[in-house]
Order: structure tokens, then C-alpha cells, then sequence
């Protein structure tokens, strides 16, 4: 994304701002680009479509207000990934272990971050919300409409999929 201030101006929400609120703008858009960034990619998997969806988001917090808090951006950017993956539903059920899989040796990145977008979209943005981005349950269930029971059960079973899948990479 070249400007946010010129993406904003496409899509009207700019016009003639006074330059304390361009600056404000860009601080806003700068402070919160890189969690939407990697947030929107790892959910997508394709760094073109997470651009684009990071430029969705702004456009859409800013509409919602001049000052978008991070969680007005949080909700702008569960809105649009809600237009491209069912999210809100835990559809995971991780069955008893039958073996203690190690995955603490040296593991590939390319085989964690395989894993990591195989696991379903709830699981996997509670998941990345929780341990990536360091978001507490009571914040992922505000922002994903579950309760913390259900965001505590995403992130275990995410976690225990990724587990899974790194090990038969392994093999």
C-alpha cells in the first residue's frame, strides 16, 4: 500500500483533511499496519490478498471513525475475514493422544507455517490472536463473539493440530 492517505482519498473518506488529521491518519495506520498485515496474511496465505485486505480494513475503520482505536481495527479486520472464511465456530475436536509427538527438534519454518495454515480459521485466529499477538481470552471472545471457554478451547486445539501437522512433515 503506497499512502494510506491516498488510499483514503479513492475512497473518499479523505477529501480535504487539515494536516494535523493526515498525521494523524498515518500515525494510526503506522501503529497498527503490521499486526493487520500479518493477521490478514496469515489467514489468507497470499501476500497480495493480505495487502489488499489490509487496505479493506483501514478504509473501513476509518469510515467507522477518525481516531480508530485497535480494537475498531481489530473488528474492521474480522469483518472483512468474515466476507472470505467462516469464522466463530470451534470445529476441532483433538482426539486423545495415543503418543507424545516431539516436535522440539530442529523443525523447519516452512513446515510451521504450513501447519499453522491448514488449522480452520477460528481455531487458527485464535490461535495467532492469542499466541502471536499476545491478546488475552477475554479480548479474542469480545472480538470473536465466543465466550473464553471457547477461545481458550481454539487456541488447545490449534495448537495441538499444528503439533500433528509438523510432525507428519516430519516423517
Amino acid at each position: 500500500m503506497a499512502s494510506i492517505i491516498q488510499e483514503l482519498k479513492l475512497a473518499g473518506l479523505a477529501g480535504s483533511l487539515p494536516a494535523e488529521r493526515i498525521e494523524s491518519y498515518q500515525e494510526i495506520y503506522e501503529n497498527n499496519r503490521h499486526r493487520v498485515y500479518a493477521l490478514a496474511f496469515w489467514m489468507t496465505d497470499n501476500e497480495l490478498t493480505a495487502d489488499e485486505l489490509m487496505g479493506h480494513v483501514f478504509r473501513r475503520a476509518f469510515a467507522h471513525s477518525a481516531q480508530p482505536s485497535p480494537e475498531v481495527i481489530d473488528r474492521a479486520l474480522l469483518a472483512e475475514l468474515r466476507e472470505i472464511a467462516p469464522i466463530g465456530v470451534i470445529t476441532l475436536a483433538a482426539k486423545p493422544a495415543g503418543q507424545v509427538l516431539n516436535v522440539r527438534r530442529n523443525i523447519l519454518r516452512t513446515h510451521l507455517e504450513r501447519a499453522v495454515v491448514q488449522v480452520p480459521s477460528t481455531e487458527r485466529l485464535c490461535f495467532l490472536l492469542h499466541d502471536v499477538e499476545g491478546y488475552d481470552h477475554a479480548r479474542i471472545s469480545r472480538l470473536l463473539g465466543i465466550n473464553q471457554a471457547e477461545s481458550q478451547t481454539g487456541v488447545h486445539q490449534a495448537r495441538i493440530r499444528i503439533r500433528e501437522l509438523v510432525a507428519e512433515m516430519q516423517q
